[in-house]
């Protein structure tokens, strides 16, 4: 563990205008909005799409297409302007969206920092050839993280984004051996930032600012720390063989 400041990241800030532009003018060091596929568009919301009319929020929020103010990718790429401060979350079911969310950074912010995270690392795929992309492996769930750390065996990552409540010390400093950068989620109270330093994680993803903006004064008054550790070079991740191939390949 070291003492450099903790990253902070707002979450889902990105997912409304106003709140993108207060979370970077608030000095965050990274603003996720979360992106889906949508018939053709890049839309940036949390919520799920339920037919062609609604959205819903784990089936407790149901509400109209039509009364919410969905933004897209594109208008988050103009109000960002160049600031490399986007985490983009790119969401499924259909694996379509990393595609397009890269050509849509090659033609709106070509070659900008971006970092980007998916829980279906086959996603990342899509920016092996983008230097300027930070790749980032979502896990939330103990499966998941036991498929992560057996991916960081095989070689060192750009970033991983962790459930903060599958984190403790020894599993984040082995991590912490295939990366430079480990985030936890969803960090809003004190006992969870308590956890999370205890942890020794490198940043925490919050939606509470209150926490986001002491984190930033930390980080301001120790200024050579700030800024987000250079991202190695890891091997793309490579999808498993159909396995109708492997019993081909097998067989003849």
């Amino acid at each position: 563990m070291d003492d450099r400041p903790l990253l902070a990241v707002a979450h889902r800030a990105g997912n409304r205008i106003a709140d993108l532009r207060a979370a970077l003018a608030a000095g965050v060091d990274l603003v996720e909005a979360d992106i889906h596929l949508y018939r053709g568009a890049l839309e940036v919301r949390h919520r799920k799409a339920l037919g062609r009319h609604y959205y819903y929020e784990k089936w407790t929020d149901l509400s109209r297409r039509r009364d919410i103010v969905v933004p897209e990718l594109p208008e988050l790429l103009a109000v960002a302007a160049g600031d490399p401060r986007l985490l983009l979350d790119l969401k499924g079911p259909s694996l379509a969206v990393a595609p397009a969310v890269a050509a849509m950074l090659r033609d709106r912010a070509p070659g900008v920092p971006v970092a980007v995270c998916t829980k279906q690392w086959r996603m990342l795929d899509a920016f092996t050839d983008d230097p300027n992309v930070r790749r980032v492996y979502s896990a939330s769930d103990p499966l998941q993280l036991a498929r992560l750390r057996a991916r960081l065996r095989r070689g060192p990552v750009h970033g991983v984004s962790v459930r903060l409540s599958l984190l403790t010390a020894p599993i984040v400093a082995e991590l912490r051996r295939s990366t430079d950068l480990v985030l936890a989620w969803s960090v809003d109270t004190e006992e969870a930032l308590a956890h999370a330093r205890r942890a020794g994680v490198t940043g925490v993803i919050s939606k509470n600012m209150s926490i986001l903006t002491r984190l930033v004064a930390e980080r301001d008054a120790r200024p050579a720390a700030a800024a987000l550790p250079p991202a190695p070079l890891p091997p793309p991740l490579r999808a498993p063989r159909p396995r109708s191939l492997r019993r081909r390949t097998m067989t003849g």
